[in-house]
């Protein structure tokens, strides 16, 4: 007797998947103490990485949401870390205000000066970034050495991010460059912990960016 069965999923319908696991999410996360302007950016992040325990782990400024959707409304530039943090990011909702998502790790001046600094490209990218973005978003889900160089920057005053999103992932200064980023009176939205990483930093971003679209 051939025992197995045939799966088939409940729904192939994308909204109604959406709206499913949005449904599961709210059942299954328990008490928390985030605000409602908070929990959507919660559920986003829960939902692209299906981690309880990194949503949990969330830390926002107080004035996070309001100025990432100020920042967006505006048409201030988001300044990412990584490629694949800017190919997530929904574009047209940031466009639409007259922002721009810019990426500068990949960029040869970036590259030679890091070369030539023997350091990482990351950290140069950074030092680039908060020249052309004043007021701007930053994103930063893979490479803690450019959170840490842009909380150097902010602490110095060369840098006056609008918010930071700083998420990134890993087992060397990640954690520690979230708890660094958590001292500061800037807006951000960070983690305690290693867990993070590009898929949950554009899910923040694009809950933002929704938020700011709503109205």
């Amino acid at each position: 007797m051939d025992f197995r069965m045939e799966f088939r999923p409940i729904t192939v319908q994308p909204q109604k998947i959406e709206e499913r696991s949005f449904q599961i999410i709210n059942e299954e996360i328990g008490e928390h103490s985030f605000t409602e302007e908070q929990y959507p950016i919660v559920q986003r992040i829960i939902h692209a990485s299906a981690d309880f325990e990194l949503g949990k782990s969330l830390l926002f400024h107080r004035d996070a949401i309001r100025a990432g959707v100020e920042a967006i409304r505006s048409g201030k530039a988001v300044v990412v870390d990584v490629q694949m943090v800017q190919v997530g990011i929904n574009k047209s909702r940031i466009e639409k205000y007259g922002g721009s998502v810019n990426v500068y790790i990949s960029d040869p001046d970036v590259v030679e000066e890091a070369k030539r600094l023997n350091t990482t490209r990351a950290i140069v990218a950074m030092r680039k970034a908060v020249k052309e973005a004043e007021g701007g978003i930053f994103a930063i889900g893979n490479a803690p050495t450019a959170l840490l160089e842009l909380i150097r920057l902010i602490k110095e005053g060369e840098a006056r991010p609008g918010l930071v999103i700083g998420l990134p992932v890993g087992f060397v200064s990640a954690a520690e460059s979230k708890a660094e980023l958590a001292k500061l009176d800037v807006p951000f939205i960070t983690n305690i912990g290693r867990k993070g990483g590009s898929t949950v930093t554009v899910a923040a971003l694009n809950a933002l960016s929704l938020l700011a679209e709503r109205g």
